[in-house]
């Protein structure tokens, strides 16, 4: 029984969860044909939303993303095929309206970055596990011994 309020909880989460993207593609920008809007769907899903920077076009109901969808969707009536319509938008609004950046010279170091630092990673634990805790360490001052009986000294009373 105590199960319930979770169950509710997670359902209402998750329709207002979806409720941004159910609404950010208006009705009066969906294309009659059901296989050209899945297309435009599919292509619209692959574009970032430049003002939301973390959404596709197909979840950002921001005007650009808006005029964004209906450009799509225009090229895809015009009977470009998908990758034309993609190269078109990258012509017009550059690289970055991509949410997964082609893999080219340009872009090699943002692909080639999560490796660097898993590798980078990777190469600190192996030389801290190669240290031996149990090698001497440089032995202490004269200050510092002193400063230690002090503390220990403090402790035992």
């Amino acid at each position: 029984m105590r199960r319930f309020p979770a169950i509710a909880f997670l359902t209402v989460w998750t329709v207002f969860a979806a409720a941004p993207a159910a609404l950010a593609v208006q009705p009066g920008e969906m294309l009659a044909d059901p296989a050209l809007e899945q297309r435009a769907r599919t292509i619209s899903a692959e574009l970032r939303c430049l003002v939301c920077q973390n959404q596709s076009i197909d979840d950002s109901d921001a005007p650009l993303a808006g005029d964004l969808r209906r450009l799509v969707r225009e090229r895809l009536e015009a009977k470009d095929s998908d990758q034309q319509v993609l190269d078109y938008v990258v012509a017009r609004y550059g690289e970055f309206v991509l949410l997964k950046p082609r893999f080219e010279l340009s872009t090699l170091l943002l692909w080639l970055t999560p490796v660097l630092v898993l590798l980078g990673g990777l190469a600190l634990v192996l030389r801290a596990a190669k240290k031996d805790p149990s090698s001497p360490s440089a032995p202490l001052t004269e200050q510092e011994k002193a400063k230690l009986d002090a503390i220990l000294t403090d402790e035992r009373h």
